[in-house]
């Protein structure tokens, strides 16, 4: 990887992982409209092999879950990476979807998802503005507190 993404993840302190393999029958990523589409599988906050955030985001912990999304969002940049070999090929983040696992009462799931969205912005700049959804879910796999999915648009 190298050019204006690159440095923009150094200056951040973020060294993308090797990409997590699927835990069930899908795949990381699928490539449309000719590979100018990129849509990433969601990808929760693992970091070394295991699941760094786990149980349900509250109201106290609104600032472990942004790092948990960041995480996830860096997660999802490593499949990007893998998708199309060089992350300055993106030309516009279009769409993140972020599930919070939270109890009935939480009402907070954007504070949260602002985590994978600001990284977006960092990276991509303007770019990285995108449409979004946030959902609260009783539960994620592995126990995941957060789980990020993105649509990107690539540059041929």
């Amino acid at each position: 990887m190298a050019g204006n993404v690159a440095q923009r993840l150094a200056g951040l302190g973020i060294t993308l992982p090797t990409p997590a393999a699927p835990v069930a029958n899908y795949v990381p990523f699928t490539l449309g409209l000719e590979g100018r589409l990129v849509v990433v599988s969601g990808q929760v906050p693992m970091r070394d092999g295991k699941v760094a955030f786990t149980g349900k985001v509250t109201a106290e912990s609104i600032e472990m879950g942004r790092q948990a999304a960041e995480l996830c969002l860096v997660n999802v940049l490593a499949q990007l990476q893998a998708a199309v070999g060089d992350l300055d090929r993106v030309t516009r983040v279009l769409r993140l979807g972020g599930f919070i696992a939270a109890g009935p009462d939480f009402t907070q799931h954007a504070l949260v998802m602002n985590g994978a969205s600001d990284l977006a912005v960092a990276v991509f700049g303007e770019a990285g503005r995108h449409a979004r959804s946030t959902i609260g879910v009783p539960s994620l796999p592995m126990d995941a507190a957060v789980e990020v999915e993105g649509m990107f648009e690539i540059a041929p």
